[in-house]
């Protein structure tokens, strides 16, 4: 520190021998000032030094835990993007394992709906053969086998009618309707009256309240069903002994809206009886649609069940009903032959493979009319102008299991 000091009393003195006039350079209070502002600015060049060199080392020290922090910070950054990588694969193993897990459970969602569904549906089907074998529970299990004979009762100028006996009653009386559109039937006493016009009593003429369309009329208990005529699908139940429209019915399933049979032109709703009560057919929707059948329950003319039969009403002619059993008419061209060549049984006991060739004996035309009566097991038709009366071979249809 002496060294320094006299270095810089050496300096002042160079300094004022250089830079003052010769008269201030020999001045002791001149030098003694200028000494005293050298050792202030030394003092300030000291200080300034002693915190520059401060700094200095503070910076080295910052720039220490800096580099040490950084390093620290890189192996947290690195640790850190392997757990966050490590915790990816075990989310997206984790998401596999609930996809998968859903996915079981929505199949067996799936397996417990689908056997829901086949569970309902078996059940449906069994109600509804139990409730189809309810309806069709009559004493009656007799097919048709063939046909034996053909007896021609009466012969008139009119291509199309229908007659009938009261398919459920005692009575001996034949009704006779002339014609497809009329509202003019005969009530004859039994079937010689009906046979020689000249017998008494004399036929009893009834005009009824509403036309009937088509060929399609049975009588059931002394109600007379027919296809009102100029309506789409409307069946009348007409009480004879009080000539009076006793109730009426519209026929569901699209009934009315095209001919039932392609050869009986102008019958749309074809109404029958059985041992099991009155039916109603009809075509289904299209050109050579299939024939619905209806059983239909006469004392309130509700529709107790429907079926959508194999049959087309094209080619065929006829139809009539057998113990709860469908039997179709058909013939090419209307001309002949005329055989059975559709079945239905609701109840599925017997089918086509089970009957004979069932023919009936050549006519010149096809009939406007097969209706069975199951009081005499016999069949009534109406073929070209003809009253006919076809007797039936039948058997035992096999037993339901």
């Amino acid at each position: 520190m002496m060294a320094l000091q006299q270095a810089s009393a050496f300096l002042v003195l160079f300094l004022a021998a250089l830079l003052l006039p010769p008269q201030c350079a020999q001045d002791p209070a001149m030098v003694h000032y200028i000494y005293q502002r050298f050792q202030v600015l030394e003092q300030g060049l000291e200080k300034c030094t002693q915190a520059t060199r401060a700094y200095i080392h503070d910076f080295q020290e910052f720039s220490k835990n800096l580099s040490v922090m950084l390093g620290r910070c890189q192996t947290s950054t690195s640790e850190y993007r392997s757990a966050v990588a490590n915790l990816a694969l075990r989310v997206e193993r984790a998401q596999r394992e609930i996809d998968y897990l859903e996915y079981l459970r929505e199949a067996d969602i799936c397996l417990e709906s689908e056997d829901k569904t086949l569970a309902e549906k078996l059940i449906q089907e069994a109600e509804e053969e139990k409730k189809i074998r309810t309806l069709l529970n009559a004493s009656c299990d007799n097919m048709l086998m063939g046909i034996k004979s053909l007896k021609i009762v009466k012969k008139t100028m009119d291509t199309h009618g229908s007659w009938m006996k009261d398919a459920a009653s005692s009575s001996q009386k034949v009704y006779f309707l002339i014609g497809s559109r009329n509202k003019t039937l005969w009530e004859f006493a039994n079937m010689r009256a009906f046979m020689e016009d000249s017998t008494k009593p004399a036929p009893r003429k009834l005009i009824l309240t509403h036309s009937w369309q088509g060929t399609g009329q049975v009588i059931h208990k002394g109600f007379l069903f027919f296809h009102n005529q100029g309506t789409l699908n409307e069946i009348i139940k007409y009480n004879l002994q009080k000539r009076t429209v006793e109730d009426r019915m519209l026929l569901p399933g699209g009934a009315g809206r095209a001919l039932v049979y392609q050869h009986s032109p102008s019958t749309y709703i074809d109404l029958a009886v059985d041992e099991h009560g009155l039916w109603a057919i009809h075509a289904g929707p299209g050109i050579s649609g299939h024939l619905v059948l209806t059983k239909i329950e006469p004392g309130t003319l509700g529709v107790e069940h429907s079926w959508d039969t194999p049959c087309r009403s094209q080619d065929a002619e006829a139809a009539f009903l057998l113990c709860g059993v469908l039997y179709v008419v058909y013939s090419s061209g209307g001309h002949g032959p005329h055989r059975v060549t559709c079945v239905y049984d609701p109840l599925g006991t017997i089918g086509e493979e089970d009957l004979p060739k069932l023919f009936f004996p050549r006519r010149p035309r096809s009939h406007s009319v097969i209706h069975y009566n199951p009081r005499d097991k016999q069949l009534y038709a109406w073929n070209d102008g003809n009253q006919i009366i076809y007797k039936l071979q039948t058997k035992r249809k096999q037993p339901l299991e």
